[in-house]
């Protein structure tokens, strides 16, 4: 249980829920429309579990 909180407060984790977050808050707000946040989202989120798998990748080839 530590592992994994010690895990969800790496700065990358920290970052991607930072941004999600002004994102949101932005879009709610009407300051982005809905291509703006789709766009920056899709991005955000795809090199966030794109980064992870690619980690879980190398440690079960070597």
């Amino acid at each position: 249980m530590k592992e994994r909180l010690t895990k969800l407060l790496s700065v990358k984790s920290i970052v991607t829920l930072l941004l999600s977050g002004a994102f949101v808050w932005l879009s709610v707000c009407g300051e982005l429309d809905a291509q703006q946040f789709l766009t920056v989202y899709t991005v955000v989120i795809s090199f966030y579990f794109g980064t992870q798998s690619g980690r879980m990748g190398d440690n079960t080839n070597g």
